[in-house]
């Protein structure tokens, strides 16, 4: 940053490029645009970004996004199908699929996904409450919508065989989702046709 800014403005200027997708320049229109807030503004933004590890929480049914220890509003919605589940990575994922209309079952955010390289073994991620999800014994079908890269195919191919001893049936999105696609940036009809055309990967009946 420049040394011609003042320390405060400087920090925040090096906190916002922490943000994905702001970089100096960015960083710097952003800490100059926050100082023609009004003072009020300001107080409400510090307050709205000082609560959000206490009011946005994670929906103790899916692991997606909720408010305040609450349910999500998909798991909230009692007119969801129960029978169908839905396997994503991230909440931008669950977002994307659910902008398209199409899906009307339930989900579970897995928080991430296999990857080796990176030292990401699948020990943090939500693979305890999929079981648990799939212990209630209302689920038939799970959908694997991860990504089509190598982590995401790892991480399908990993849920395929620990699912085998759930009597229900494993497939994943099919057409539509070109290689090494991420689902949170597809489109409403792409996702629609691949999950209309989806693949089985094991019946377990």
């Amino acid at each position: 940053m420049s040394s011609s800014y003042p320390e405060t403005l400087e920090a925040l200027m090096a906190a916002l490029r922490r943000l994905p997708g702001v970089g100096r320049r960015a960083a710097e229109r952003l800490g100059l645009a926050l100082l023609e807030w009004e003072e009020e503004e300001l107080h409400e933004l510090g307050e709205l970004i000082s609560e959000l590890p206490q009011r946005v929480t994670r929906c103790p049914q899916c692991a997606g996004l909720a408010e305040n220890n609450g349910l999500c509003a998909v798991c909230s919605n009692s007119n969801r199908d129960r029978t169908t589940l839905c396997v994503v990575e991230t909440m931008s994922q669950m977002l994307a699929i659910e902008s398209g209309g199409h899906f009307k079952g339930r989900y579970l955010v897995l928080g991430g996904r296999i990857s080796p390289l990176d030292g990401e073994d699948g020990s943090g991620l939500n693979f305890d409450l999929l079981e648990k999800v799939l212990r209630q014994g209302e689920v038939r079908e799970v959908i694997l919508a991860l990504s089509s890269d190598v982590e995401g195919r790892a991480t399908a191919a990993f849920l395929a065989e620990q699912l085998k001893q759930f009597q229900v049936r494993i497939s994943r999105p099919a057409s539509g989702l070109p290689a090494g696609a991420n689902i949170s940036y597809a489109d409403g009809a792409t996702i629609a046709a691949a999950f209309d055309g989806r693949i089985t990967l094991t019946e377990n009946h």
